[in-house]
């Protein structure tokens, strides 16, 4: 055991075992990581002083298209055995054992869409907070978008989320660069190790991070050689859309107008326009929430290059819902028709959608007030999103199996995340365990982002997220996070 272990540990790379401490941290920025190619080999001996076993038994295991009954051995941090049957027996005995049976042990849910509002934004939420709802939603590992006060485009402000999400975050994380009018040359020298991708609104957005411009456009994607992930609608047909409507109804039309304001047209101008970027410059494009069945006619399940996602908003809801929902529906791109929502879902199983995230955007409800001018656009998800598609797998929407690729799997391939992703021996234990059949109504005193509402509050879920691991701990037990210091890991990445 010995042998195995020691060997185990000295390999480790330094992306692997993120530094946790102040020096460390030191170390790491000394290293101008944004834009220096070659990590820093840190060597953590004190983790091997923190070693721990961990038996999960007699689950049913879903992983990499299989679903079956087995259990699962945690040694530290990492999976070390994976044992398919029934009532099995480790190979050495465990610290401690966690009898599964009847429950669904899932890797961990890879958010690669959420906005935790750290730096500037804290009213709303906090890398905290929202990583406390991400951990009671069966959620790992998050990837933050740069859209916060004051925006991650430089080298700077990416060091500074860094150091806070170290700091505060009970799950993993990981970070797009936004891409701007006046970092868009430098792109091809950020280090492709430390960021996930860049950022670029092609519209529906403000400051720095709205890029409508051609120019800066095409030098965007000839300079990047990461992801770019793009939201894309059209300004300028938003801008006239909202001024017709403001001349029939008013300064604030009814939120049932926004899908109206933002449409469908838009969407699918500035998705072709992204692809035929993506092309040109042949660079990796994945277009972020997809909202109507004409764009997903632009994707092919075979293509690599060019990918899409969809978000829990657009999955769940439709336009018949603003009467009953109002502006905590309000989103952008918009939710938009039921013909749309269920297009998306179809897509789901056909390959044209390769991941689904979130979108987590808390908000103040003061925020949420108003109609399609006034009320901010953006809810919080992140601690629900497990549990409601889930539902969509009870309904017969898609397999579990299909789910778990969307959620865990293909975000893990995308952006080509290091050792998570998938339950395999030595890779991290990102783990998530969860029980069918057991029903539960969501009411406020349940949600843990700061904002404390969701536009799923009186729903009555089926499952229920029983035990979250992360990095081989566990974080969230039965509706309860078990220890407030536990952090996560920032997430490192593989040539894509």
């Amino acid at each position: 055991m010995h042998k195995r272990i020691f060997l185990r540990e000295k390999t480790r790379s330094a992306q692997n075992l993120q530094p946790k401490t102040a020096h460390s941290f030191s170390v790491l920025t000394s290293c101008s990581l944004l834009f220096y190619h070659r990590l820093p080999y840190c060597r953590l001996s004190f983790l091997k002083n923190m070693h721990r076993r961990t038996f999960i038994k007699n689950a049913i295991i879903v992983n990499e298209g299989r679903t079956f009954v087995g259990s699962l051995v945690i040694d530290d941090d990492r999976i070390e055995e994976i044992i398919e049957g029934k009532d099995v027996k480790p190979q050495l005995p465990p610290d401690s054992v966690i009898d599964a049976e009847g429950c669904y042990l899932l890797p961990g849910v890879i958010d690669e869409h959420v906005h935790f509002r750290d730096p500037g934004l804290t009213a709303k939420g906090t890398f905290y907070t929202e990583s406390r709802a991400a951990a009671a939603g069966g959620v790992t590992t998050v990837i933050d978008m740069p859209n916060t006060v004051p925006p991650t485009v430089t080298k700077e402000r990416l060091m500074q989320k860094i150091e806070i999400a170290q700091q505060q975050s009970l799950v993993n994380f990981g970070f797009f660069l936004g891409a701007t009018p006046d970092n868009a040359a430098r792109l091809k020298d950020v280090n492709p190790r430390l960021v996930a991708g860049i950022k670029l609104f092609m519209g529906s957005s403000t400051g720095e991070l709205q890029v409508e411009d051609k120019p800066t456009l095409r030098t965007i994607f000839e300079q990047s050689k990461l992801p770019i992930m793009v939201h894309c609608e059209d300004t300028p047909m938003i801008v006239a859309k909202m001024k017709e409507y403001k001349e029939k109804y008013g300064q604030d039309p009814h939120v049932r107008y926004h899908p109206e304001i933002r449409p469908v047209e838009a969407c699918v101008k500035s998705t072709k326009e992204a692809i035929a970027l993506a092309r040109e410059f042949d660079v990796k494009l994945h277009v972020a929430h997809i909202t109507t069945a004409a764009e997903l006619d632009l994707f092919d399940p075979n293509d690599k290059q060019i990918t899409a996602e969809a978000c829990l908003p657009h999955l769940m809801f439709a336009s018949e819902d603003y009467e009953r929902l109002g502006a905590r529906i309000k989103c952008n791109p918009a939710v938009k028709y039921a013909t749309d929502r269920e297009a998306i879902r179809a897509a789901l199983t056909d390959g044209r959608i390769r991941t689904i995230g979130t979108d987590h955007a808390p908000h103040r409800m003061a925020d949420k007030m108003g109609g399609a001018a006034k009320a901010t656009s953006g809810m919080p998800f992140v601690q629900f999103s497990l549990v409601s598609m889930l539902e969509l797998v009870d309904e017969g929407v898609l397999p579990i199996e299909r789910m778990v690729e969307l959620m865990s799997h293909n975000p893990a391939r995308v952006f080509g995340i290091e050792n998570r992703g998938f339950l395999r021996q030595g890779y991290m234990a990102d783990l998530v365990i969860v029980k069918p059949h057991a029903p539960w109504t969501l009411t406020p005193n349940r949600i843990e982002s700061k904002c404390n509402w969701s536009p799923m509050e009186g729903h009555t879920f089926n499952w229920r997220v029983m035990r979250t691991f992360v990095n081989g701990r566990l974080v969230y037990n039965k509706g309860i996070i078990t220890n407030e210091n536990l952090r996560g890991r920032m997430i490192t990445y593989m040539p894509r």
